[in-house]
């Protein structure tokens, strides 16, 4: 007879088409993930989750330009790896072949990811790589990560692990039985990423980056510093002078790191911030406890009829087609 899964109510293997950012972060236990779309074009991403023995990898896609703020829950160690073509930021500095980002657990990421984006994230316990690495007695050939660092090796090093996580999701979404349904499996599996990571690892250094690199992670601290501002003052209005207060720059230098960062002017962005919040809302409202109205004026939206064509524009509905309709399942 097969073994039961990882949990009864929660399979080793999750697959996710994804249509709509609002809803990104949603049913991805392993991770804490803010998904904002930087362009008006159709939503699509997915996302495949394998869960092995006390480890996870995770990959996802995306079609077009998005912002995602991400955190990794439980604990665990995060190590991302990118496709080669992979186009985009992490923390400000531009995705390479041979670049790998180390997260320690809780610590928070912000990617800026182009058309094409392909990323797979191995996760792991810290006490299981301290252990492996005291066996070894490899424990002086790195550290574990303290917040978020960037390791560089031999871009083909590094494509090798992204090429091993990849293999390992496409056979979980084609055969998730393999993995639902056998702990061997999921414990061979964990083998091999180990074995794979640490290889990895031990041909890595701390990566040295340039002086266009340390300007554009400047620009991405000020940016976030603007869109942390505007999130907790949600119920306040928002000026342009409020935003170069908390981020400590001039007009100019805050206009110009919205548009390095993100391609779109800080009142453009954070219109579109707040359209999110808004559709994360009406989706998870229940029939009759709220209105439109009451949701938008929440977030700052007075104006309704400029409000709907806004919404409209960046979602492809009425704010009112939203509240109506009944939410999918990957929604609830």
């Amino acid at each position: 007879m097969p073994e039961r899964g990882v949990s009864d109510d929660q399979p080793s293997v999750t697959v996710a088409d994804l249509s709509d950012p609002a809803i990104a972060g949603q049913g991805i236990e392993p991770i804490d993930l803010d998904a904002l779309q930087l362009t008006s074009v159709p939503f699509r991403a997915r996302r495949v989750v394998v869960r092995l023995e006390g480890g996870a990898v995770v990959y996802h896609s995306t079609n077009h330009r998005i912002r995602t703020r991400t955190t990794v829950q439980g604990g665990r160690l995060a190590y991302v790896t990118f496709d080669p073509r992979a186009k985009g930021t992490v923390n400000g500095l531009p995705i390479r072949p041979e670049l790998m980002l180390a997260v320690e657990p809780g610590t928070e990421v912000v990617f800026v990811t182009d058309a094409g984006y392909e990323s797979i994230t191995l996760l792991l316990p810290p006490a299981d790589i301290r252990a492996h690495l005291r066996d070894r007695r490899r424990e002086g050939d790195f550290h574990l990560p303290k917040g978020a660092e960037t390791l560089q090796a031999d871009a083909a090093m590094v494509r090798r692990l992204f090429n091993w996580g990849k293999r390992l999701v496409d056979t979980a979404a084609r055969q998730p039985a393999l993995f639902n349904d056998r702990k061997d499996q999921r414990a061979a599996a964990q083998v091999e990423m180990v074995e794979t990571l640490l290889a990895t690892l031990g041909a890595t250094s701390d990566f040295e980056p340039t002086r266009a690199d340390h300007a554009h992670q400047s620009q991405t601290v000020v940016v976030k510093a603007a869109e942390d501002y505007a999130l907790s003052h949600a119920d306040e209005r928002v000026y342009v002078t409020d935003l170069c207060r908390a981020a400590v720059v001039s007009e100019r230098a805050l206009e110009y790191a919205f548009k390095e960062v993100m391609g779109l002017t800080p009142v453009a962005y954070l219109t579109r911030l707040r359209l999110h919040r808004v559709r994360q809302a009406l989706l998870l409202a229940t029939h009759g406890s709220t209105t439109v109205s009451a949701v938008a004026l929440d977030w700052g939206f007075w104006h309704f009829g400029e409000f709907s064509r806004a919404y409209k524009d960046c979602f492809g509905e009425l704010p009112s087609d939203t509240l109506r309709r009944k939410p999918s399942a990957a929604e609830r």
